[in-house]
């Protein structure tokens, strides 16, 4: 047997929602060793830079111990009583609707059915949504709509076998790597394969594609009307499938022929263009992610693109279906489970009393309830005013990823009695929390997840769990005992919990639904502790796609082909919020960064919070590449660092998601975000807030390195580790009094020797201060943003007090590769040395762009300026 694989353990990557497979070694001093494994289904050994740097991510340094009641150690007994209490009280005081849980794709599948079963089973509440509620809603109520349940009809095979691969709402190069680089293998063994990228930003997933879409925000409907139209005028539909299999074809064509595709903005080339592919191309795969789902018209959105699958026929056959990929590890696994407040386990329908009584016998549970209950937005809502008394959140950070942030922060501070269960103590959530609980992380967990297409992986742990964190479904069952239903969660492991998972499952499969893994009722623990990725159903069918010849979960059997028109934007663009807001992840980084901000290769791409801001918008701010933009709106207020750039339009702005509080509390995004939703799904707009931008009128600019702390009482800062330490970016609107003193504070250090320099008139201070380590700490600060050598400061040189590298050193510059560590600088000599004339040259020469992938849009660009450099000299 290979030793790579015999002396490893086996487990799931916990980022996206590809899935990958990983291999794990404990490397003896706490850490991990991670590799891809290459007999995983989802990435046969490929991971992406976040994936290959999850050994930097397992440190306890910040990790929560103990549980903690209102802010002092306590003890399981005393913490799970009182919980149990609250609820219990609450429950019995105001009824169960004043109680809710808040939960995660973070999450896996045995914690999840817990939670599910505790809150609607037991508690009698359906006011348990997920932060999939963010992602995912509106494609689940998509499919819903037109298949009659949550079913993705395909697989990953699609994608490499498709003649057409469309990625609509998706940067599916920097979040979802694996896949992406899927397709390219795929187009490099047939160059005929096309690529086609809709999307109002030009992102990294551009690079490969054969035709970029740039529509107007908010118009997806339209185009794919204008799509289903000519499909129609064409003669491409497929009139025997329809006939067989579809409902609602007349009204659906009907309806897109009075679509008016003008407000796509797109030319009459670019449409004949697209319409041209996606017709003449057999085979067509229409990806979609956060870019269609995140909006007030989302799950229109998602039954548009449907609409065109079904009318061509174009589903559940070999490199053919639409394709929703998922942004969490286990959002899959969330919606199997019943997570989202009007579903219940097993894709069973809530509000369907068949259902809800058969789950209810299986259970052997008290009460159901029979509506629906508060989806995340008026969840959170509901805290604020008070009607919701007792709030139970898990593994998740609302109060930076909600929208309208400020808000649901105050909500959550304001509420009679929060519990916070979570890895660390120190997100913006759970700070405001009564109760703390103290669970175990990946690496240290034990269940199972459902990646993008349908697969069941195991997770398994490696590592001892840090002080006294416990499982989440461990926590979940103790608490259901307490509050007094004892035998109902009288678990003692996780494949107990998936026994019981599968079971329930063969009862949907009994009422004709999709989700079905009832095959695995009787697996054995040494059976679940060995079990192999498998993809569901798992039952009398095993895995494959769906729909190919109908079979669709609607009571007739028959799809649904939805009549839809466009509306317009939730927040009209004004002359007073003039300017349009895109949110969204960047390449290397995750959510709220408890995670990914850990590492220290990561946090080194881009450090701190930016805009993406067209040049000539930036004109006419007034800002200057670097600098500052205050970006606000009715609902908050963010400072971000200008990163001017055509990969917007005029008008449009972009921003990325992941700082916080504690990174950087003036770039938290989200604060911007309205907190309007998709009437369907529940989902929120987070593409398209209507915002104004002004220059942010900064009097000094920053930046700081230390071994130890940094503090900063600024305008503006944001922090991110080094190898070292960290390193800081600061601005402010005032100038201190004296910078001796300023620096001091900000390192906290009052002794210690120090050098500094400074030119008043210039409005320039420098200061270095030295220990027994040598150097600890530098400062420097300019009237203009502070051109140093960043990463070559962040290695807390001796000579740092130039801010920059003695002429015998050579500079790598920021990381652009994040897999293997390689510079901008590194990459411009090689080229400039070596003659390189192709990314793949420079993969050669440095191994930049050879893994994930995704820098080869960067790499490819620094080619293009160095060759146009070159023609001009």
């Amino acid at each position: 047997m290979d030793r790579t694989k015999a002396d490893a353990v086996r487990s799931t990557c916990p980022y996206c929602g590809v899935g990958c497979g990983v291999l794990l070694r404990a490397t003896g001093d706490g850490g991990l060793d991670v590799q891809g494994d290459p007999d995983h289904p989802a990435n046969f050994g490929r991971l992406c830079s976040k994936g290959l740097a999850l050994g930097e991510t397992v440190g306890v340094e910040d990790r929560l111990l103990d549980p903690m009641v209102h802010g002092g150690v306590a003890d399981w007994d005393d913490a799970l009583q009182l919980v149990a209490d609250r609820f219990s009280r609450t429950i019995a005081d105001h009824g169960p609707g004043s109680v809710a849980l808040y939960v995660s794709g973070q999450m896996l599948t045995e914690d999840y059915y817990v939670a599910n079963k505790l809150a609607k089973g037991f508690m009698g509440t359906a006011n348990i949504d997920t932060n999939s509620r963010l992602c995912m809603a509106s494609t689940v109520a998509g499919h819903k709509r037109a298949f009659g349940s949550d079913t993705v009809p395909g697989t990953y095979e699609d994608l490499e076998l498709a003649d057409l691969i469309v990625l609509t709402g998706s940067n599916l190069a920097w979040c979802h790597p694996v896949l992406y680089q899927r397709i390219l293998a795929a187009r490099s063994r047939r160059p005929e394969m096309k690529i086609v990228v809709i999307d109002p930003r030009r992102t990294a997933s551009c690079d490969g594609a054969d035709l970029h879409l740039a529509l107007e925000p908010g118009s997806d409907v339209a185009l794919f009307n204008h799509l289903l139209a000519q499909i129609d005028r064409q003669g491409a539909m497929d009139r025997a499938f329809l006939a067989a299999h579809v409902d609602g074809v007349a009204e659906a064509v009907a309806a897109a022929h009075a679509s008016d595709v003008s407000i796509t903005g797109l030319s009459e080339a670019d449409l004949a263009r697209f319409v041209a592919l996606w017709i003449g191309s057999e085979k067509v795969v229409t990806v979609f992610s956060q870019g269609v789902n995140q909006s007030t018209s989302g799950a229109d959105k998602v039954n548009a693109i449907l609409n065109c699958h079904l009318a061509t026929g174009r589903i559940g056959k070999p490199g053919c279906g639409p394709f929703s990929v998922t942004g969490q590890p286990n959002a899959m696994g969330g919606r199997e489970v019943g997570g989202l407040a009007n579903m219940l386990a097993c894709h069973l329908d809530l509000e369907n009393p068949d259902h809800r009584q058969a789950v209810r016998q299986f259970w052997d549970a008290p009460q159901m309830p029979e509506t629906a209950g508060l989806k995340a937005v008026d969840m959170f809502r509901a805290v604020g005013r008070g009607e919701i008394k007792a709030l139970w959140i898990i593994h998740t950070n609302p109060a930076v990823s909600m929208p309208d942030s400020t808000a649901i922060a105050a909500a959550i501070s304001g509420c009679d009695f929060t519990v916070v269960s979570d890895i660390t103590g120190q997100t913006d959530t759970a700070r405001l929390a009564d109760v703390l609980l103290p669970a175990t992380a990946w690496a240290e967990k034990d269940g199972t997840v459902t990646n993008s297409d349908r697969t069941i992986s195991r997770q398994r742990g490696l590592l001892p769990a840090p002080g006294r964190a416990r499982p989440d479904w461990a926590i979940l069952a103790e608490v259901g005992r307490r509050m007094g239903w004892t035998t109902a969660f009288d678990y003692d492991n996780p494949a107990q919990i998936f026994r019981e998972h599968a079971a329930l499952s063969g009862i949907a499969g009994g009422f004709g639904r999709d989700f079905d893994i009832s095959g695995m009722a009787d697996i054995s623990d040494a059976d679940y502790a060995t079990c192999k990725p498998f993809r569901w159903p798992y039952a009398a069918r095993k895995g494959g796609r769906f729909f190919a010849e109908g079979g669709f979960f609607t009571a007739n059997g028959k799809a649904r082909m939805l009549p839809l028109q466009p509306r317009g934007l939730a927040a009209p663009a004004t002359v007073d919020l003039p300017y349009r807001l895109n949110t969204g992840r960047t390449r290397d980084q995750w959510h709220t960064m408890t995670r990914s901000g850990k590492s220290v290769r990561l946090a080194a791409h881009l450090a701190e919070p930016f805009l993406e801001i067209h040049p000539g918008d930036a004109q006419r701010i007034g800002v200057d590449p670097a600098g500052l933009v205050r970006v606000h709106n009715q609902h908050g207020s963010a400072i971000l660092r200008a990163l001017i750039t055509d990969r917007v339009r005029p008008g449009q702005c972009f921003a990325p998601i992941h700082w916080t509080k504690q990174t950087a509390p003036s770039g938290v995004i989200d604060c911007l975000v309205p907190g309007a939703v998709d009437p369907v799904s529940g989902q929120p707009e987070s593409k398209a807030a209507a915002v104004m931008i002004d220059r942010f009128p900064a009097r000094w600019y920053g930046f700081a390195v230390s071994r130890s702390g940094i503090d900063p009482d600024c305008d503006y800062w944001a922090r991110t580790p080094t190898a070292k330490g960290w390193r800081c970016e600061l601005a402010g609107l005032e100038t201190p009094d004296n910078w001796e003193d300023a620096a001091r504070r900000l390192f906290g250090q009052t002794q210690g020797s120090m050098q500094t320099l400074e030119d008043k008139q210039g409005g320039s201070f420098r200061a270095v201060l030295f220990g027994d380590r040598g150097l600890e700490a530098a400062l420097f600060v300019s009237a203009k943003p502070v051109a140093v050598m960043r990463d070559y400061l962040a290695g807390l040189p001796d000579s740092a007090i130039t801010g920059r590298t003695p002429v015998d050193q050579v500079d790598p510059g920021p990381t652009i590769c994040a897999c293997f560590g390689v510079g901008l600088n590194t990459i411009l000599s090689a080229i400039d040395s070596r003659q390189l004339q192709s990314v793949e040259a420079i993969g050669a020469a440095l191994q930049a762009g050879t893994n994930c992938g995704s820098c080869r849009p960067e790499l490819a660009g620094l080619l293009a300026s160095s060759q146009n450099r070159e023609a001009a000299e």
